[in-house]
């Protein structure tokens, strides 16, 4: 199988002309059109958009088992056992670490243990013999963040070991819950709290909520113990970066969130934030998830000394900015392997025989990088793909993912796979599996015969943007009105517009193969710096000096030298002179885990 170039559609959700909607003469008129095509419908719902209050979240204690969790963990500070915050590796459960084990801390926990996982050595899960570890430690409780709620044996295990065990996670459950103390888990039958958007760090932020409550309403601590905002920098990287929706209650915190990052007292976070130029200015959820995040998930995947949750918790400044030269020497070393796994499999997609799915293993494949060359080689092909690394000790550990426009599972595959499988689990879209070495065969096998049997929806190549917009229009007071409708991320996307016949003055190379255009509306005059990461070799041929193009794109602040300045990152482009031409699509780089 060869890669192909996509020709894409454009649309736009609005397009038509505004004629003065009730109580939106005050807004410029493309965010009008952006509102108005996003589906806002009255002023009501306008105002509560822009003016969303935290006084407005809903009540922890409608998640089920929530009343459980905190009249054991009362329980726990009345009698000041041991109890010990189990999370996750990736960026979800590390920021949910830090913030459980912070947050039980001002309140006034004072026997609290944190344990993890290491994504290389442990790979994923609750796993009992760090329980067993935990037991002999004397902990008498255990809170999970982001993980349990299929890990029946270990829950099982730390039971018999006289532990019990809150299970906080959001991942979908199994047939059979695990015999906790309690399961917290918005997503859970029987749970109507309308939360099922909630990353892992999130439920656990909901348990800390209902947890000050508790200990207040048993006049064990004043209200002004613990100011909950303290940990909406954790709850902030969390969510962007688990890419939950970023909607209701998420949205709202994810904006005050971003506030508290941005004058975070956590010594290695703002170490980072200096490092990368982002201290001392607002941040936007693009900031979190395509600068700053990688490179602490670097840590976990190389398990090179440092590990993110050092940043998080690390107290003494001089100590976080040693630390912070290992996270950006790790992640140059992941930017490199990436790139050499990513060029392989693309190589080898030149003789994939199956047209439905892609699975490659590899020894050449770092264990660490396995989930980011999956997201390559889809974005790619279009088509669910497994990717994975091949162990010595006899297992290919991978990561699968599945292209934006398929409603279906990967899970849901795996299963009917799952015989040559060790295990597996994740989200319908972005999963992990073991594998048996020399069941290969078995496996692809199995997953041709599944995608075989089920009608082929190939991924939805049309790009939807928000409104047609001119140069003209990216003012200052644009994009204070843009800036004001962030945070953006997934179920919210970060809005896109479409320039028309553009006059390409000048391309400028970048170091990592990125391209910076110079572009002319030949109408007002009006200039603008645009920016293409990653391009394709299709691309490349279309921004040509002096040619006319159409662009896609996102806007956004250029903060370089102490100044900003309106910038363009592209989406998409087509030339004007050849109606229909194909195009690539330029995507920025995320952080996944």
């Amino acid at each position: 199988m060869s890669s192909t170039t996509q020709r894409s559609n454009w649309r736009a959700r609005y397009a038509g002309v505004v004629d003065g909607h009730d109580g939106l003469k005050d807004y410029p008129v493309l965010i009008q059109k952006f509102l108005l095509g996003r589906g806002f419908k009255d002023l009501a719902e306008i105002q509560n958009f822009f003016q969303s209050k935290l006084s407005d979240l809903k009540e922890p204690l409608l998640m089920k088992d929530m009343d459980k969790a905190v009249a054991r963990l009362v329980q726990v500070f009345e009698k000041q056992e041991k109890v010990c915050v189990y999370a996750d590796f990736d960026l979800d459960g590390t920021s949910g670490l830090a913030l459980l084990t912070d947050g039980l801390r001002q309140l006034g926990f004072k026997n609290v243990f944190l344990a993890q996982p290491r994504r290389l050595s442990d790979g994923y899960g609750f796993h009992a013999h760090i329980v067993e570890e935990l037991a002999r430690q004397g902990v008498t409780c255990i809170v999970t963040v982001d993980v349990g709620i299929t890990a029946n044996k270990a829950v099982a295990t730390a039971s018999e070991l006289g532990i019990d065990v809150i299970v906080t996670d959001h991942h979908q459950p199994g047939p059979v819950l695990p015999p906790g103390f309690a399961v917290v888990n918005p997503n859970q039958a029987g749970d109507t709290s309308g939360l099922g958007y909630l990353c892992g760090a999130g439920v656990a932020f909901y348990l800390l909520r209902a947890l000050k409550r508790g200990l207040i309403n048993k006049n064990l601590i004043a209200e002004s113990t613990l100011d909950l905002r303290s940990v909406l920098d954790c709850f902030c990287i969390a969510t962007l970066t688990d890419m939950v929706p970023l909607v209701g209650d998420n949205r709202s915190l994810v904006k005050q969130g971003l506030q508290q990052l941005e004058k975070t007292k956590r010594p290695g976070l703002k170490s980072l934030l200096e490092s990368l130029g982002m201290s001392g200015r607002p941040l936007t959820s693009q900031d979190v998830a395509i600068r700053f995040a990688p490179k602490l998930n670097a840590l976990s995947r190389m398990e090179m000394g440092v590990m993110p949750i050092d940043l998080y918790v690390v107290e003494d400044e001089t100590l976080a900015s040693q630390m912070v030269k290992t996270v950006l020497k790790n992640n140059s070393t992941r930017v490199q392997l990436q790139g050499e796994g990513e060029g392989e499999a693309l190589e080898r997609l030149k003789a994939w025989p199956h047209t439905q799915f892609v699975f490659f293993a590899s020894r050449n494949f770092h264990r660490g990088v396995v989930g980011l060359i999956a997201t390559k080689v889809c974005q790619q092909t279009g088509l669910p793909t497994f990717i994975g690394s091949i162990s010595e000790e006899g297992t290919i550990t991978g990561s699968a993912r599945l292209p934006n426009g398929r409603a279906e599972s990967l899970l849901t595959a795996m299963q009917a796979a799952s015989s040559p499988l060790i295990r597996f689990g994740g989200h319908d879209a972005a999963a992990g599996f073991e594998l048996e070495i020399g069941r290969e065969d078995e496996f692809v096998a199995a997953l041709a015969k599944y995608y075989d049997s089920r009608d082929f929806i190939p991924a939805n190549h049309e790009v939807v943007f928000d409104a047609p917009a001119e140069l003209s229009e990216m003012t200052e007071n644009f994009m204070r009105w843009l800036d004001s409708m962030g945070p953006f991320g997934a179920s919210f996307a970060i809005p896109v517009f479409q320039f028309q016949n553009l006059l390409i003055k000048d391309v400028i190379s970048l170091k990592g193969g990125h391209l910076k255009l110079v572009v002319m509306d030949p109408q007002s005059l009006k200039t603008a710096e645009v920016l293409c990461f990653s391009p394709s070799a299709a691309w490349v041929m279309t921004a040509q000096s002096g040619q006319h193009v159409d662009l896609l794109a996102e806007v956004q602040w250029n903060y370089f030298g102490g100044y900003r300045r309106i910038q363009l990152l592209v989406k998409d482009i087509k030339s004007t002179l050849l109606p229909g031409s194909v195009s690539t699509a330029i995507s920025s780089v995320g952080a996944l885990s």
